[in-house]
């Protein structure tokens, strides 16, 4: 990852945490005061996220350290092992006391105060929450043009986990914001505090899709995941198109970081090519793949008969 990239999701990263924290402290005060368990829901919601946002910081502080003699693939893969435990504290930390809230409330039900500070802070909530994301859409839509994919494809499958986490995050937010203010209107309109309750469920189980989520991606970069195959196609027609190369018989992608690309290949060459030719072409070819694919950062090249 570059100094410029990197530095933006450290920034996108930092905007979110600061106001996820503000949003944590107002969200909890309102709970408390009107005694709503949507409202405490949601600031355990924003508690996590700061956690979260903490926790990605460390990744991407972490993970940009250069390579070194035992550690030769440098560490961008413990940028997932950080952002792994970031997906387990907004499980624990956030659906896990929603939904025991939620319960809660519907089994013993709650005494209701005035719900007007709580439609304040919802109301400033959903703005900063807006701010936030915004950043992680500018990012995300600038990345996805850069490459040439969409942005539902780029999210899908980028490996810049920090990013995608504070997008997924941040669009939960603003959806469980909606959430609480129907809980709390639900209940302030009917008296019943099963509208609240139901409220935090849904909150709880937006943030266990959203842990889940992260963490299915996080584990499958933290154990090695390959390049998409498109990718590897276009990677593998670049090697086939260079000078001598007749086939490439097995090529192998791995992840190190979000821009840390090991690219591996068992390449025939032409039986009438002189050694120096065979040299001369596996240098040839990892500068046109380095070109095509700014992101490899090293490639093994094997040359074997077909």
């Amino acid at each position: 990852m570059s100094s410029n990239e990197a530095e933006e999701s450290l920034g996108t990263v930092i905007v979110a945490g600061l106001c996820n924290l503000g949003i944590a402290v107002a969200k909890a005060v309102a709970g408390v005061v009107s005694g709503s368990s949507a409202m405490l829901s949601e600031a355990a919601h924003s508690f996590a996220d700061t956690v979260t946002e903490l926790l990605l910081f460390a990744s991407i502080k972490r993970g940009a350290r250069p390579a070194d003699d035992a550690h030769p693939f440098g560490y961008g893969r413990e940028r997932y092992l950080w952002a792994l435990l970031a997906s387990v504290a907004t499980f624990v930390g956030g659906a896990v006391f929603s939904v025991n809230d939620g319960i809660h409330t519907l089994v013993d039900g709650e005494e209701l105060g005035s719900p007007t500070l709580s439609y304040i802070v919802l109301a400033v909530a959903f703005v900063l929450e807006g701010i936030s994301l915004r950043r992680a859409v500018l990012q995300v839509r600038a990345e996805s043009a850069r490459l040439g994919a969409g942005t539902r494809q780029y999210l899908r499958h980028t490996p810049d986990t920090a990013v995608k986490a504070v997008f997924l995050e941040d669009s939960a937010a603003l959806v469980g914001l909606l959430l609480a203010f129907g809980g709390l209107l639900g209940a302030q309109l009917t008296g019943s505090a099963v509208w609240d309750g139901v409220a935090s469920l849904l909150i709880g189980a937006l943030l266990a899709w959203v842990a889940y989520v992260l963490g299915r991606d996080n584990s499958s970069l933290l154990i090695g995941r390959s390049l998409p195959q498109p990718i590897e196609d276009r990677i593998e027609e670049t090697l086939r198109q260079q000078p001598h190369v007749e086939a490439v018989l097995e090529l192998i992608t791995i992840l190190h970081g979000p821009k840390e690309v090991l690219v591996a290949a068992k390449v025939d060459f032409s039986d009438l090519a002189t050694a120096a030719e065979v040299e001369q072409a596996c240098d040839t070819a990892e500068q046109a793949v380095r070109t095509a694919f700014p992101a490899v950062t090293r490639i093994y090249l094997d040359p074997t008969p077909g």
